[in-house]
């Protein structure tokens, strides 16, 4: 039941979070927004409601098989330690078995969510490379309405499509390297902070905390997480970004170099405040709905 109760949190969990992740995405792949507000107020104002929200159908439609994997993995890989470890999957786990787990699940989310991401990250930054495309007549004159190019990308699946077609497969697993990087510390941060905190919120005399202890615990981890995990997020938004127009990146290294040589080392920790003020109700509604789901399952089946 891992499977069914991860893939119900995580559909929780971007209903909640997306339109925060759009302004996280901007941040990190455009220098000229100074803060959270100026980039919310510059989507709203050139995109309305709609500009917070592009690219969501695709992430919606697979986030419960890859959320469902995650914490498949996790608890799977978890109870297998502990039974090599201790000859039974029931025993309690160690940190390290936690930990170890944890980024197991993390690494096996890649090969699903890269594509995923690329066409996620495409269409939520689309709207700003069609206004950096200058017209014919020079920066300074207005094309007539009827010679402004349309989107790129009509939608996900064609996202998908023309990037294929474009960039070959490789494409589609562009900036794939960072996500390695990404997911495999922040998971094993994510699990491990949330094991931890439930242990230190469960009351005297029960075995599990209360719903109040599972959102503080959840929300946490995921804000630990993202914090670790920003850095690495910052290269691969770029790096899958820069498919639109002359690219500009040509490998992780390359990307991490050039950002920080024209930015400061800061840009590491671009979309930091975003990701973290996202992270904490997302997890919070991503752990709550798993746990109340293998709960009723269990009184369910006993």
């Amino acid at each position: 039941m891992d499977f069914v109760a991860g893939a119900i949190g995580g559909v929780c969990g971007v209903a909640v979070g997306y339109p925060l992740d759009t302004v996280k995405v901007r941040i990190q792949t455009e220098p000229k927004y100074t803060g959270i507000w100026h980039c919310i107020r510059d989507i709203y104002r050139q995109e309305r409601v709609r500009g917070f929200y592009r690219g969501l159908s695709l992430p919606v439609c697979t986030v419960s098989l890859v959320s469902s994997v995650s914490f498949g993995t996790y608890r799977h890989c978890l109870a297998h330690i502990c039974r090599f470890r201790y000859g039974s999957a029931e025993a309690k786990p160690a940190k390290a078995d936690v930990t170890l787990s944890g980024c197991a699940s993390g690494l096996v989310r890649v090969f699903l969510t890269s594509p995923t991401e690329v066409a996620k990250v495409r269409l939520q930054t689309q709207a700003q490379a069609q206004r950096r495309r200058p017209s014919a007549s020079g920066p300074s004159a207005a094309p007539p309405a009827s010679l402004v190019p349309g989107p790129k990308y009509r939608g996900p699946l064609h996202c998908l499509i023309t990037v294929a077609r474009e960039e070959g497969l490789r494409g589609l697993y562009k900036g794939s390297s960072a996500l390695l990087l990404r997911e495999g510390h922040s998971f094993a941060t994510y699990f491990l902070s949330y094991a931890i905190l439930c242990e230190w919120l469960t009351p005297p005399g029960h075995s599990q905390p209360d719903v109040l202890g599972v959102l503080v615990a959840g929300g946490c981890a995921g804000v630990l997480a993202w914090a670790v995990a920003t850095p690495m997020d910052v290269i691969k938004s770029r790096l899958q970004a820069d498919g639109q127009g002359q690219q500009r990146y040509r490998g992780l290294l390359h990307c991490v170099v050039t950002s920080v040589r024209e930015e400061g080392l800061r840009v590491l920790f671009r979309g930091l405040a975003v990701n973290c003020c996202r992270a904490f109700p997302v997890n919070m509604a991503v752990f709550v709905t798993y746990e109340a789901v293998l709960r009723l399952t269990k009184g369910l089946f006993p």
